[in-house]
């Protein structure tokens, strides 16, 4: 690696010259359009990987709920899938993406001979399997906290499996694990950046790059600190919202007979 004296000793006294705020005022005016590219790339493998890992998630679920088949046949492929699942969730969840990245996006490389993938669709890839492997027991919990009652009416009713989860069970479960869902999405705006090492451009790979350029690290970092905070933060708060819509009134009417007022009967809730 070659040095730069001189363009070094003249960074660091144009770097003298200028005071804290000075220095992130520069930072956010000279690098104002990689920053936005940053953020965007961070949140769309972010949601794209969530809501990939979410989708991987529910059909582990509803194939590990699958009645177990008396045909012997049938019976030993359910129990060679279910034993796939079992250790694509172990592994998955216990191995830090940063390796789990590098594996996937070299391990392609050597499978096609030195071509390797996009930057940032093998972000999305790596993100929505490690996703998928946290999603597949927040489904899992969901499924079970489900009254088994459910399950019974519904079968009770002539309806099959598949029936049964994707018009029963599902939609009760979304709800249940909706807290669960916007906290895994919050985590992958944070885990994002451990996608640097493969080289995608999100936001703290951007500050790496910035810092490359003018070597204000403390101040560099502190905005890209920041940023990532008000990102969470926004999200957290939209998320939280949108579960308080679903969750409806406190107050609603409970209408026993269409014709007369009094069968209502008026429902309060405790929260």
């Amino acid at each position: 690696m070659h040095s730069f004296p001189i363009l070094t000793n003249l960074l660091a006294t144009a770097s003298n010259e200028l005071n804290f705020f000075e220095k992130v005022i520069s930072i956010i005016k000279d690098y104002y359009n990689n920053i936005l590219e940053g953020i965007a790339n961070t949140l769309l493998i972010a949601l794209i990987g969530t809501v990939v890992g979410l989708i991987i998630g529910v059909l582990t679920g509803f194939i590990r709920t699958i009645p177990t088949s008396k045909n012997k046949t049938v019976k030993t492929i359910q129990k060679i899938v279910n034993g796939v699942i079992s250790v694509y969730v172990e592994i998955f969840r216990g191995t830090p993406m940063m390796v789990q990245a590098m594996v996937i996006f070299w391990g392609y490389a050597g499978l096609a001979g030195g071509s390797t993938l996009p930057v940032i669709p093998a972000g999305i890839l790596i993100v929505s399997i490690n996703t998928g492997a946290y999603m597949a027991e927040i489904v899992r919990g969901g499924i079970i906290s489900i009254d088994k009652g459910q399950f019974e009416g519904a079968h009770s009713l002539g309806m099959n499996h598949t029936q049964t989860m994707f018009n029963v069970i599902i939609p009760q479960m979304f709800r249940n694990i909706l807290p669960s869902v916007s906290n895994e999405f919050v985590i992958n705006v944070k885990d994002t950046s451990v996608l640097n090492v493969i080289g995608v451009y999100e936001l703290y790979k951007i500050g790496d790059i910035i810092i490359k350029g003018n070597f204000w690290m403390f101040e560099t970092y502190l905005i890209i600190c920041v940023i990532y905070f008000i990102l969470t933060f926004t999200i957290t708060r939209i998320l939280r919202l949108i579960e308080r819509k679903l969750a409806g009134s406190d107050n609603y009417v409970i209408c026993g007979s269409q014709s007369d007022p009094k069968a209502e009967i008026k429902v309060r809730s405790n929260g």
